[in-house]
């Protein structure tokens, strides 16, 4: 892997050489380098290769953008924003995947430390695929129809604020044909970065929303980690939700207290890894399917405030608070997360038996719509958010 890749990733950046082969995950456009942006209708997009060949203006994204604290790198077909804060707080975002791929907030002892958890896998053709982080996985349908959308390919529409105390960077995507927007803004502060989708329905028909807002926390090993504030908590055992970038363990799931295990093998899988979207309807039947198969799925209430992540699980909450705080012990740090918007709380641990500090060292959590979809109504704008907070300062 070369160097350009290396430098999308802090410290706890896993490669794998030997990964699961897996489809393409992300069906995008190829991205030019920023300097050869255009606008279009006032947002700016990246050109697609048929069309490089037209004459354009090109955009200088450091002077324009200059004074705002975002500095832009060309990897690959890819594009590379880096926010940082002059108090350390650092952000990398990826075009037009809109893939958060690090966090880096600085720390009681003067340090920084990553929170997110990113890995590169392999796929069938030897290119690579980037998993983890922070990313949008949302799916809107018309009511009663059976065509659906979801937002791929981000643009970007603006960037603001400055390196002294906040920067904003938004981005967009619609669907003319079905009369959607959706707005995906990162904002960075000295102590939270959050990640906030605006969808507005243009139509004269309601709009059905599903999905989430999936992270993946970097910790020394889910048996070091534990969640703090749950109790009480309604929830509902799961299949684990698979999205473009999400990380799962093969194992997952294949032990029957999970009330899945029996339907979760490995075959299925490395079928449904492509990812959780309408533009692959095989893979959304499939996982559909799995989940009315799951008669047996285990409800129940968290009835301790202090859950130990060491086991395995994928579950839902139903009914959680707004906040609540991931603990880990190893590397003496914690993250409180926060969400708006959304009534569910998805939470996935791959649990203790893999390797430390490994691929599956992370706690997977998400602010969600995953069991009642969020209804919006005609001419309608609904707002989502995720914070993750630094206490450690």
């Amino acid at each position: 892997m070369s160097m350009a890749w290396s430098q999308l990733f802090s410290p706890n950046f896993i490669p794998i050489s030997s990964a699961i082969p897996a489809k393409r995950l992300v069906t995008h456009h190829p991205c030019v380098p920023c300097r050869c942006i255009r606008y279009y209708n006032g947002k700016r997009e990246f050109p697609l290769p048929e069309v490089a060949s037209i004459p354009y203006q090109p955009i200088d994204m450091e002077g324009e953008f200059s004074g705002h604290g975002v500095t832009f790198e060309g990897i690959g077909d890819s594009c590379v924003a880096k926010m940082g804060l002059e108090n350390g707080s650092t952000a990398t975002l990826m075009l037009p995947s809109g893939l958060i791929t690090s966090y880096k907030a600085p720390m009681w002892h003067g340090g920084s430390v990553e929170l997110l958890h990113t890995s590169v896998f392999e796929e069938e053709n030897g290119d690579a695929v980037i998993r983890g982080g922070v990313s949008v996985a949302l799916n809107c349908c018309g009511d009663g129809e059976q065509v659906s959308w979801s937002p791929t390919n981000w643009a970007l529409l603006n960037i603001s604020g400055n390196a002294q105390e906040s920067i904003q960077v938004e981005l967009i995507n619609s669907d003319s044909e079905n009369m959607v927007e959706v707005k995906y803004i990162v904002s960075l502060q000295e102590d939270i970065l959050s990640s906030e989708i605006v969808v507005s329905n243009s139509k004269f028909s309601p709009l059905q929303l599903k999905g989430s807002i999936v992270s993946h926390l970097t910790v020394s090993s889910p048996d070091a980690t534990y969640a703090v504030g749950l109790q009480g908590s309604n929830f509902v055992n799961r299949p684990p939700f698979l999205s473009s970038f999400g990380i799962v363990p093969l194992d997952l799931g294949q032990k029957n207290e999970f009330g899945f295990g029996k339907l979760w093998d490995q075959k299925a899988l490395k079928g449904l890894l492509s990812g959780w979207s309408p533009r692959n309807q095989n893979t959304a039947d499939a996982a559909e399917g799995i989940q009315r198969e799951s008669e047996d799925e285990v409800e129940g209430e968290e009835d301790g405030n202090y859950m130990h992540l060491t086991e395995q699980l994928s579950r839902i909450y139903t009914s959680a608070p707004r906040h609540f705080t991931v603990i880990d012990r190893g590397r003496r740090s914690s993250v409180v997360i926060g969400r708006d918007g959304f009534d569910e709380l998805y939470m996935l641990s791959p649990g203790s038996s893999h390797e430390y500090y490994g691929t599956y060292s992370y706690i997977c959590v998400g602010q969600s719509a995953l069991l009642k979809p969020i209804i919006l109504g005609p001419q309608e704008e609904w707002r989502g958010w995720q914070h993750l907070h630094n206490p450690n300062l």
